[in-house]
């Protein structure tokens, strides 16, 4: 790509130098995926009488380290297999854009899986040790989700191995290190935050679906087109929605839970900004949207659990 249309693509996508650089590599629109998780199994706790501050933190930061180091591995094997170019979207851009050595990408990863082993440490210490053992799977998937000979990313399990251990196992951790027990409503709950979890990862494979069948990736998006992916996708909103209103009628979630219902129109608004696009520039928008969908009914769905709580 000459200098025009890198420069073009940067203007685009509005990268800027410096601090946001390191930002940007961060991919921090993914991270609610992160953060998400934590705060709604640590709500359930407290609504059950168990809250440990300095867990919660520990545990969020662990999260979102391995979700960073997670983008990080991506954009180093994306670059070295060759899929990732300058005029790539929906990727940190840092390798071949802003000319970060990959090395330096593959270090940094690896820097933020050694403070969340050390953060995991402690989190075991107050909890339980068989806590190591699930937080070193997740790890581990992490890495193979674009590393080792076959990317989890590059198959049709990328959205259900995203939506699980992001989902459901760390929402399971995070309400286990606080209570030291385990719930049947603990995992019920955990099933739709899972879905808008996969939501992501099936939105960010829809935009990038040409360039990943043009390098031979197998996912969903691809194996069954676009229209039919978005139309998955909107089948996947409707079922998490449809489960909180059902999870509410049974008594699992309060009726406060209502409230993450405002999340509705952003839902209407990614399958909106995705239909009848092809060009990955055009899909960002819904690539935005789909992350600020679960960022707000992951948040709205914790606040409902402190409100019934607090009540």
């Amino acid at each position: 790509m000459n200098t025009t249309n890198k420069d073009h693509i940067k203007q685009a996508l509005n990268e800027k130098g410096g601090v946001q650089v390191w930002w940007r590599l961060l991919r921090p629109h993914t991270l609610t995926a992160s953060f998400v998780p934590v705060f709604v199994g640590t709500m359930v706790a407290v609504n059950d009488e168990s809250f440990n501050v300095w867990l919660f933190l520990a545990m969020l930061f662990a999260s979102m380290l391995i979700q960073s180091a997670t983008n990080m591995f991506n954009e180093y094997y994306d670059y070295v297999r060759g899929l990732d170019t300058e005029e790539s979207v929906g990727i940190g851009g840092t390798i071949v854009r802003d000319g970060i050595k990959p090395k330096t990408v593959l270090h940094l990863a690896l820097s933020f899986y050694f403070i969340s082993f050390l953060l995991g440490l402690y989190i075991c210490s107050e909890s339980s040790w068989w806590i190591a053992l699930i937080g070193l799977v997740c790890m581990a998937l992490g890495y193979l989700y674009t590393g080792g000979p076959l990317p989890i990313a590059y198959t049709p399990l990328g959205e259900l191995f995203a939506g699980f251990f992001m989902g459901t196992v760390i929402i399971g951790i995070s309400y286990f290190i606080q209570t030291g027990t385990m719930t049947p409503e603990v995992f019920w709950i955990s099933i739709p935050i899972a879905i808008f979890i996969g939501c992501i990862m099936l939105a960010n494979n829809i935009r990038d679906l040409d360039g990943d069948k043009e390098n031979g990736r197998k996912t969903i998006a691809i194996l069954i087109g676009r229209p039919n992916a978005i139309r998955f996708l909107a089948l996947l909103f409707i079922t998490a929605i449809g489960l909180t209103a059902y999870y509410i009628v049974l008594g699992i979630l309060p009726f406060w839970s209502l409230i993450t219902f405002i999340a509705l129109p952003l839902v209407i608004k990614v399958i909106k900004n995705f239909w009848g696009k092809t060009q990955p520039l055009e899909m960002m928008p819904a690539m935005v949207a789909t992350g600020k969908t679960n960022t707000i009914y992951g948040f709205l769905l914790g606040i409902s659990l402190l409100i019934e709580k607090l009540l």
